[in-house]
């Protein structure tokens, strides 16, 4: 499969190309993104025809620093979603060495080797203490690790006596314990945090995520990105589903159930579940390659791995008619 193009996950169309007799509709479990959206309802007509005013990304960074425990001190900022922070880091604290833990999204290291910058992978945390750079997805995609924040804490000063940032990626924190976030002990300097709008709301396609970091940082990231970097929809929509606790509190409980029952396919075709958020589980199986074909010409779309050929992971099906479908798949023995 080396070469194939879904090992970003999300490239249906291809899927589409490569498997053109597959049954329609495809069930597509290669994300990571909530399957169950967060209600967009109807945005008021004035969002889409004036440019945002200052105050409206005050307001969805102010609802934002609430939901993420940011503390006075550090700077928030947002993002038309973390992979342009991503990109434009490189540029704002250009590196030597970068090191990165283990395996992980592959954007991080992408783009600090176009930077330049030497990138190595490391299996402990504490090793990134002698890099320029350390990056850390917390929790890990695709298998879940959590480095707790104070070992994190430790790490972001090593690196700040030196000169260093420590880059946390928290794109799937939002649906576990608020206490496994660095965001709200944040070191003043030394730190920076990611965190996702898209994947925890189920809305991707409107593209915002948030930096917090120091003031510093944060001031040449808001330059970076320009003027009217969100669009009115995505603040509008941002600022209230941020404030929105009761379902954030319900959709815990919902992906939850959703994930027992997961559980429970992957274990029961032999599938050995490796690791997990609340939002995908990582499974292991010696034929993986063979299931990843023999689900996507049944319609179904996993996430293979280049290098981990024995992984897949699997989103969330919701729908009763693709549980169905995917409990049918994977009895095919």
């Amino acid at each position: 499969m080396d070469g194939d193009p879904w090992y970003h996950g999300g490239n249906l169309k291809a899927a589409m190309r490569i498997f053109p007799d597959a049954p329609l509709p495809w069930i597509d479990l290669s994300t990571g993104i909530n399957p169950l959206p967060y209600p967009v309802g109807l945005l008021p007509e004035s969002v889409w025809s004036r440019l945002p005013e200052p105050s409206d990304l005050a307001a969805l960074e102010a609802a934002a620093r609430v939901a993420y425990g940011v503390k006075a001190g550090r700077t928030l900022v947002a993002a038309p979603g973390t992979q342009s922070i991503i990109q434009w880091l490189p540029r704002l604290a250009p590196a030597r060495r970068v090191g990165i833990l283990g395996f992980t999204y592959g954007e991080h290291e992408n783009s600090w080797r176009m930077a330049g910058s030497e990138v190595r992978c490391v299996d402990d945390p504490a090793d990134l203490m002698q890099f320029d750079i350390g990056v850390v997805v917390n929790p890990n995609n695709p298998d879940g690790r959590i480095v707790p924040p104070d070992h994190l804490i430790q790490i972001a000063q090593a690196l700040d006596r030196r000169g260093g940032l420590l880059i946390v990626d928290e794109a799937f924190i939002d649906m576990l314990d608020p206490g496994l976030s660095l965001a709200p002990e944040l070191p003043i300097s030394g730190a920076m945090v990611l965190r996702s709008f898209g994947k925890t709301y189920g809305l991707a396609g409107l593209r915002l995520g948030f930096a917090v970091t120091s003031p510093q940082l944060g001031r040449a990231l808001r330059a970076a990105l320009g003027s009217w970097a969100i669009s009115g929809p995505a603040i509008e929509l941002g600022r209230h589903a941020l404030a929105d606790e009761v379902w954030r509190a319900e959709m815990i409980s919902k992906l939850r159930e959703l994930g027992a029952r997961l559980d429970g396919l992957l274990t029961g075709a032999n599938f050995d579940v490796v690791g997990k958020t609340p939002l995908f589980r990582l499974a292991r199986h010696d034929d993986a390659a063979r299931w990843f074909e023999r689900l996507a010409r049944a319609g179904i779309l996993t996430r293979p791995f280049l290098g981990r050929p024995v992984w897949l992971r699997f989103g969330l099906p919701v729908e009763e008619a693709d549980w169905q479908r995917l409990a049918t798949a994977l009895a095919a023995n």
